[in-house]
């Protein structure tokens, strides 16, 4: 039996195929799932993201998803400091650990975000960190992010904090790994 185009074109069953051909038709509205997902644009939004995944369970995981791969890195990290840290991973030894290694296990069980500095390309926001045990300095439970705005996206410029009230800053770590 010859197949009628009109009644393909309407939506009817082909002889050969058990389901409408309308079912093919692409969808005219987003998933209200992919629109949840994505990622947040504002600095203190994306501390928020990162230090609430941080101080699941007993806040001892961290935040160095943000770093452990070059497309971590890319996600979260300004273009000029992904590209200072790869300098300085290529000057490192083989062998040896990288220029940036944090030996001590993070403790965080809760955290405040405040936007310190907020202007239209930079960003400066701390981060207060209260941990399960009480043996920091009250200078070292804050650790501020400088962030930058590149292509409409704000990325991680600079992470500074201090350890037993000694400074620290990722960009200067780095910067001295090459030196050596």
């Amino acid at each position: 039996m010859p197949r009628d185009k009109r009644s393909l074109s309407q939506g009817h069953s082909d002889a050969h195929s058990p389901l409408p051909r309308r079912h093919f038709a692409p969808r005219r509205h987003p998933r209200p799932a992919l629109a949840q997902t994505a990622a947040p644009n504002d600095p203190a939004a994306i501390l928020t993201a990162i230090y609430t995944r941080a101080a699941k369970g007993k806040g001892d995981g961290g935040g160095a998803f943000i770093i452990e791969n070059k497309a971590a890195k890319t996600k979260y990290l300004s273009k000029a400091l992904v590209a200072l840290w790869a300098k300085a991973d290529a000057h490192t030894p083989k062998g040896d650990v990288g220029p940036i290694d944090f030996a001590q296990e993070p403790d965080v069980k809760s955290f405040k975000v405040d936007a310190e500095k907020m202007e239209a390309d930079k960003a400066v926001i701390a981060v207060t960190i209260t941990g399960h045990r009480n043996d920091r300095k009250p200078a070292d439970q804050i650790v501020r992010y400088d962030f930058v705005r590149e292509a409409n996206s704000w990325k991680i410029d600079d992470i500074r904090g201090s350890c037993d009230g000694e400074a620290w800053s990722i960009h200067k770590m780095l910067t001295d790994a090459l030196k050596s």
